[in-house]
């Protein structure tokens, strides 16, 4: 699968349109639906069809979803635009949103691991099996992380098929949440004897 361009969101105001706790969970039901009326989201995220319809607009109007076509209204159809995304890269307002934007996700991500941990017991064994959580910490360059970001990226990318696509799903498949990071830890001052 080719991966999607990255772009670099400079706009805070394209990042305000992101970065909303309803609209992430908006975006995650058309992006597993393949595609969805503000109706059909409604019923999955538990908000009205008003409410969905507004700011499926204002997911569009930035760019992060687009009509699928067929349909009129609040029963047109909508789909996930797949698209890379990076911020934090511009102004003192464009950095402030950012880490913002950051915190948000990070929020909708935690949240969902604690979710998977607190239920896992209800999933079947394979599911329970197939779940992971790792952790390491390590020494490398700056170019070294980019170089092991770039390839984790790479191995989802490869390994996944199109999220869009319902067809392209293999059977008994169903979501699946990833995120990795790697960021430089802050080294811990020494002790010293005053600290005692």
């Amino acid at each position: 699968m080719p991966q999607p361009a990255v772009g670099d969101i400079r706009d805070p105001r394209m990042l305000r349109a992101m970065a909303h706790p309803l609209r992430l969970r908006i975006l995650d039901a058309v992006a597993f639906c393949g595609s969805a009326t503000a109706t059909e989201v409604a019923e999955q995220v538990g908000e009205s069809t008003a409410n969905c319809s507004w700011h499926l607009r204002q997911l569009a109007r930035y760019g992060f979803v687009e009509e699928a076509g067929g349909g009129t209204g609040r029963q047109r159809p909508w789909r996930i635009v797949l698209d890379r995304h990076r911020w934090g890269l511009g102004g003192a307002d464009s950095t402030r949103v950012g880490q913002a934007a950051h915190q948000v996700l990070l929020d909708v991500e935690y949240q969902a691991l604690r979710e998977w941990l607190g239920n896992r017991h209800e999933e079947s064994p394979q599911w329970r099996g197939a779940g992971f959580l790792t952790q390491a910490v390590g020494w490398c360059t700056a170019a070294q992380l980019a170089e092991i970001g770039a390839a984790i990226n790479e191995v989802l990318t490869r390994r996944l098929p199109d999220p869009i696509d319902p067809e392209a799903r293999p059977l008994d498949s169903r979501p699946v949440r990833f995120i990795a990071w790697g960021v430089p830890a802050r080294p811990s001052e020494p002790a010293t004897a005053d600290d005692g």
